[in-house]
């Protein structure tokens, strides 16, 4: 009797999905919902990035300022995950269009993190932050149609 009440309710459906699948799925949330917490991761991460800002001019503030603005930068990136879902996100970012900005902006995050902690070469964690945020806009730009385009004209015509 209470199989055919999950079946009835449609609760069967999900339990056959698996915890993973149901985890995943975006459309769980309302759109709302969605927006709400893409507001707060956002914010979250632009918050955490002008606070490494703030913390690189402390004695050791290179490392809290690598870890705190890559630690934006990836809430950043997360914050789509709630407007469009985590599996549709991944898709997105290895798309052809975007799959060089998307492995120059993972490895930057990677590099700035080995570069301040490991290698303890502040030059190259400060270069490999600005090749965040270099790559992690381009990235962005790539989902606004014909924006590389317009920005590859002005900085051609800029320069010639």
């Amino acid at each position: 009797m209470d199989k055919l009440r999950r079946v009835l309710s449609g609760q069967e459906e999900n339990e056959e999905l698996g915890l993973t699948a149901q985890v995943l799925d975006a459309s769980s949330l309302s759109y709302s919902t969605r927006v709400k917490w893409f507001v707060i991761c956002f914010a979250g991460g632009i918050l955490c990035s002008i606070l490494g800002s703030a913390l690189l001019f402390l004695p050791h503030g290179i490392k809290l300022f690598a870890v705190f603005y890559t630690l934006g930068n990836i809430a950043a990136l997360a914050s789509t995950c709630f407007l469009m879902g985590p599996l549709k996100q991944l898709k997105r970012m290895f798309e052809p269009t975007r799959l060089i900005a998307t492995i120059v902006m993972l490895l930057c995050l990677v590099l700035t993190l080995c570069a301040a902690f490991w290698w303890h070469k502040n030059g190259l964690a400060i270069i490999f932050c600005i090749l965040q945020f270099l790559a992690m806009t381009w990235y962005s730009i790539s989902y606004i149609p014909f924006a590389r385009d317009a920005v590859m004209k002005c900085f051609t015509t800029c320069l010639s």
